[in-house]
């Protein structure tokens, strides 16, 4: 009996950290999203870009999108945002050796990196 009650715990133990983890990485999509919408606006305002502002506020609606998803359907809405953020990411690494200037470019690059770090170990975790 003792080591069936350990192996409850242990799996209640274990379902607790993945159900942070995947929380973790819904939040981070949906920061990023924010991150987003912002750096397309600060576009916008500092250079008079069109583009940025189309570009930053699509993008950022669509990591919104899947952080909605995600509260239903967790691997649909992760997998949406990590596939968004990793476009993304290639534009920025594209910019950043382009214009070798970090800002916002190679920002963009690690925040877009970090969210899909964290999204991908929660889905590993999932499995």
């Amino acid at each position: 009996m003792t080591g069936a009650l350990a192996d409850n715990v242990q799996y209640k133990l274990v379902s607790l950290e993945l159900n942070k983890m995947l929380e973790v990485a819904k939040i981070s999509v949906l920061v990023l999203a924010i991150i987003t919408v912002l750096g397309g606006v600060m576009g916008f305002v500092k250079a008079q870009s069109k583009a940025s502002l189309i570009a930053g506020s699509i993008s950022g609606l669509a990591l919104a999108a899947c952080y909605f998803v995600a509260g239903t359907q967790t691997q649909a809405g992760l997998v949406g945002g990590l596939i968004i953020a990793g476009l993304l990411e290639g534009i920025f690494v594209k910019r950043l050796l382009k214009t070798k200037k970090f800002m916002p470019s190679g920002m963009m690059m690690v925040c877009c990196g970090i969210c899909q770090i964290i999204v991908v170990l929660a889905l590993v975790m999932q499995h």
